[in-house]
């Protein structure tokens, strides 16, 4: 049996607490992302990885040495080290006379490959070379998609769901407007994804809404798609299913409209108008002669007592 596969029980509270983190939960942890480097990745590769471990931390593991394997040809050390550092995702950097300048971004279900997609860098803006206020390490980003190819084709669509999955970050019961000061901008413009990050100033406006201004604080890249390997629609259909529990329970006669209004539906019997006691006023009275036409004609009159 793998060492990694077998049960193991804790020996230590340490151990115990090691191995509650791992246990399935309804609401997963935070997406760690594993950084890989390798056997003959450059030096654009290499800052590369670095600048991205940078805008990922804390939720991101570098590996610093290299390791010798193909992603698309053999999946097990992927896998091996998404089990070993509890990481879902993956960014693996290679570069060689046939595919210069490498990048294979992925995410793993089941510490088993799902999606990966192989993006080729073009050119590349460093983080060292921008010299400008960075945004402080665990900054969750806004992220910006343009371009109709992320809504057109399959694998651009499936590209912006990882994408969305690898810088997404933890997620936040309430934001504030000083939190927001961190944006990824991607651009699918003729075969080619670029990828830009620009801090928010908020400047002075002279009234209660800032004046907005972005700045650019690296790093850039400008991608071009290379191999692809997705999921099936079945596989890929059962890595989104979630546990009835996260389900919310349908509640009866209420619905919402598009502004989130709340509408409740009341069910009652059937009223009986005639009966409804209304305010009696003199002006609708009916006189003496109305009265005896509905009862049919006028009644005889009784004679009077002597």
């Amino acid at each position: 049996m793998d060492a990694l596969g077998r049960v193991v029980k804790p020996k230590t509270k340490r151990a115990k607490r090691f191995l509650e983190r791992r246990e399935p939960k309804l609401t997963e942890n935070t997406k760690n992302a594993m950084l890989i480097k390798g056997g003959n990745a450059n030096l654009t590769v290499t800052e590369v990885l670095k600048d991205i471990y940078a805008v990922k931390k804390p939720f991101a593991v570098l590996y610093k040495k290299k390791n010798i394997t193909r992603p698309f040809e053999d999946q097990t050390s992927l896998e091996f080290f998404s089990k070993k550092s509890d990481c879902s995702l993956f960014l693996f950097g290679s570069h060689n006379k046939k595919r210069p300048n490498n990048l294979i971004i992925g995410r793993m279900f089941d510490y088993h490959v799902l999606d990966m997609i192989e993006l080729g860098i073009e050119n590349f803006v460093s983080l060292k070379d921008v010299k400008n206020n960075k945004c402080p390490e665990g900054t969750k980003p806004m992220l910006i998609f343009a371009g109709d190819m992320f809504e057109l084709n399959e694998e651009y669509r499936r590209l912006k769901n990882l994408l969305i999955d690898f810088f997404r970050g933890p997620t936040v019961p309430s934001i504030r407007l000083a939190g927001l000061e961190h944006v990824l901008h991607f651009t699918a413009l003729d075969g080619k994804i670029y990828m830009r990050s620009y801090k928010v100033l908020l400047k002075k406006s002279g009234c209660k809404i800032p004046r907005i201004e972005l700045e650019d604080i690296g790093p850039s890249l400008d991608l071009v798609m290379r191999r692809t390997h997705l999921a099936s629609d079945d596989l890929y259909k059962l890595s989104l299913k979630q546990p009835k529990a996260l389900k919310p329970k349908k509640k009866k006669n209420i619905s919402h409209d598009v502004f989130g209004t709340t509408y409740g539906r009341i069910h009652m019997q059937k009223q009986d108008l005639s009966k409804l006691q209304t305010r009696k006023l003199k002006g609708l009275k009916k006189r003496p002669a109305e009265k005896s036409a509905q009862d049919g004609g006028s009644s005889p009159k009784k004679p009077k007592s002597a």
